[in-house]
């Protein structure tokens, strides 16, 4: 069999051969080319996540989608794409992180996370080591800027996945090596990556179409926006009221003038034609006090039958998972043939792996 280093560096017409049709057209649409990150702009909720190092030329860390421009997300979704057909293809020589290590920190623990990550880096021959939350306590049992310190001396890469957004900050300003966000409670880029790649796949393009996120106004809704502030879509919002996403990173998304941007507190009508409708639990992890009174607030913003056929016969249902069947979501739309939740969920896989990949210079 012909190495994978071969197929992906020697002949993009082979990777290509290796893709589902609708997964070639990334490649074709968007060639390789030489990209750049850019600084994002500071917002109130969330300081500029272009983060350098102590050294001021510091590490490249995936903090913000946005910390980087269209061309360089889009390189790597494509790079996604072509790993992820390696990986499919059952070739197994290609190890561009053989010899490197990556510390997972968890403060807020996840099975999706820990295993795409963890399962990622050994496909692609590295060492991933998992740090829970009692194994490590951000700024509590030690200083936040000595454990960045500490483990930028001992591995390649770090992923952390924590509650408070600033911790993710003080963390990067202090670690010598990149920084991968898997989760704050303000933003998950990680997942938009995955999303994008899925979509992708199953539509054949990401600009214009028209996302419906059905729910609560949380750090995944965030990621879309601060996604849709370069690359143009119509992202819809439709929430309870008092549970809009944050005012600021609404109004960044609006003032970039790219997508058409929309919050609604009518669920039925923000969900005509949309292409993709999106939901997720309405309780997340360290608000489960508040589920029942969500529960009630909620009511009308299920992702039932009624609501696809609403939305129409064109659209694709997904979820970040883990769902709560019965609640945000019934069953049978979950099972149904338009969902792509778990082609959604194995993407996180793919995207990281491509994300790793660019923090790491591979």
């Amino acid at each position: 069999m012909e190495s994978a280093s071969s197929i992906l560096w020697g002949s993009r017409l082979q990777v290509q051969s290796l893709l589902p049709q609708q997964s070639r057209s990334i490649l074709l649409r968007y060639p390789p080319s030489v990209v750049v990150c850019k600084q994002s702009t500071t917002t109130a909720s969330a300081p500029s996540l272009f983060v350098l190092g102590e050294g001021g030329g510091g590490p490249t860390h995936f903090l913000h989608i946005d910390d980087f421009d269209k061309k360089t997300v889009l390189h790597m979704l494509e790079r996604a794409a072509e790993v992820k057909a390696v990986l499919k293809s059952g070739e197994r020589n290609y190890q561009p992180l053989q010899g490197l290590s990556m510390a997972m920190i968890f403060t807020k623990p996840s099975m999706r996370t820990r295993v795409s990550f963890e399962t990622g880096v050994y496909k692609l021959g590295g060492h991933a080591i998992y740090l829970g939350p009692d194994d490590i306590q951000l700024g509590k049992r030690e200083e936040t800027r000595d454990i960045a310190r500490v483990l930028s001396g001992y591995n390649d890469v770090i992923m952390a996945r924590l509650f408070a957004h600033k911790d993710l900050l003080d963390f990067a300003m202090f670690a010598k090596v990149p920084v991968i966000n898997g989760l704050t409670d303000y933003n998950h880029p990680c997942q938009i990556m995955a999303d994008v790649l899925t979509i992708i796949e199953h539509l054949g393009r990401i600009e214009g179409i028209k996302v419906v996120y059905m729910g609560d106004g949380n750090n995944v809704v965030h990621s879309w926006l601060r996604l849709a502030a370069f690359l143009p879509l119509h992202f819809v919002c439709a929430c309870p009221r008092g549970f809009e996403p944050d005012t600021a990173t609404v109004e960044r998304a609006r003032n970039a003038g790219v997508s058409r941007i929309e919050i609604s507190n009518n669920p039925l009508e923000a969900v005509k034609g949309a292409h993709v409708v999106y939901a997720d639990v309405w309780a997340s992890m360290g608000q489960k006090e508040e589920a029942a009174i969500r529960s009630q607030r909620f009511k009308g913003f299920q992702v039932d039958e009624a609501m696809m056929e609403t939305a129409g016969p064109q659209a694709y249902f997904m979820h970040c998972l883990p769902a709560e069947r019965g609640v945000e979501v019934t069953d049978a739309v979950i099972e149904a043939p338009n969902s792509i939740v778990f082609a959604q969920a194995e993407n996180r896989m793919h995207a990281q792996n491509a994300i790793l990949l660019h923090v790491l210079g591979l």
